[in-house]
């Protein structure tokens, strides 16, 4: 029994390792291409380079204007995550405190848009309508409304796992529903807003479509299309294409594992009730 156990586990491990090389190889193979020269980047392998070339981050830099476009994927990454954190959790709270009827129709009817479409043609009547679209604070807003839905289903499952003599004790002790909410609740809710955060953040950095249709302005653009722009210029240039990617990549790697011990605790409690 002891030798099939060990022979099973020997499969498993060397399963795992075969799976995740293959998805480990196409980041490796950008990463060593953005250290090529143009020539030797025309064929994208494994090969390393003859001379490591640094200089191609800052000419991506330079000439794809990837600072602003940083600072700009920033902006909507920070400024969407601290909305929906403060909604989702305040709101998650109030609607899993008080079941009345209202309260459980107002939960279903905001989770339902989970599995609903979006109406991309509708949504830009709205932005268009309230003066949003082509704005940094629209995107913002939209990001915001489009995460909600997920968001406040995650944090509904995990407030609902936190005691109610806990709010009971907190009002004998004369707080109010405020200083319930921030001094009590709130810091426990670390994992998920952990969770939260980590996943919105990744969401709205890598996305692609909203900015490509609600953003005319070039200096209003996130990471996302200013790789896509930079691309249509230096096509034929697969080293600066593959920097520029890393870059692009790097700040959600360190978000990503700066926060990965907390999101599948998080996951796991908001999945228990929803």
């Amino acid at each position: 029994m002891k030798i099939i156990t060990k022979s099973k586990n020997i499969v498993l491990n060397v399963l795992i390792v075969g799976i995740s090389t293959i998805f480990f190889t196409p980041g490796l193979v950008i990463f060593i291409n953005s250290l090529k020269t143009k020539q030797e980047a025309r064929i994208l392998n494994l090969s390393l380079p003859e001379a490591i070339k640094v200089i191609n981050y800052q000419e991506v830099i330079e000439r794809g204007k990837l600072i602003s476009s940083f600072l700009n994927s920033a902006l909507y990454s920070i400024g969407g995550v601290i909305l929906i954190l403060c909604i989702t959790t305040a709101g998650a709270y109030v609607l899993s405190r008080n079941k009345t009827k209202l309260n459980q129709f107002i939960y279903f009817f905001i989770v339902l848009g989970i599995a609903m479409p979006i109406n991309y043609i509708a949504l830009m009547k709205v932005m268009q309508f309230t003066n949003l679209i082509n704005t940094r604070i629209g995107m913002i807003i939209l990001y915001t409304g489009l995460n909600i839905p997920i968001s406040l289903f995650i944090a509904y499952g995990f407030i609902g796992n936190i005691p109610r003599e806990l709010d009971e004790a907190a009002i004998l002790d004369g707080c109010s529903s405020i200083e319930l909410f921030y001094k009590i609740i709130f810091p426990l809710l670390k994992p998920v807003i952990a969770t939260l955060a980590v996943l919105n953040f990744m969401g709205i950095w890598n996305d692609f479509i909203m900015p490509l249709y609600y953003l005319n302005a070039s200096s209003k653009w996130p990471m996302t299309l200013a790789v896509y722009n930079f691309f249509g210029m230096f096509q034929h240039e697969w080293n600066l294409v593959c920097a520029d990617i890393v870059l692009t990549s790097i700040p959600v790697l360190i978000v990503y594992l700066l926060g990965q011990k907390y999101i599948v605790d998080g996951m796991v409690s908001g999945s228990v009730k929803g």
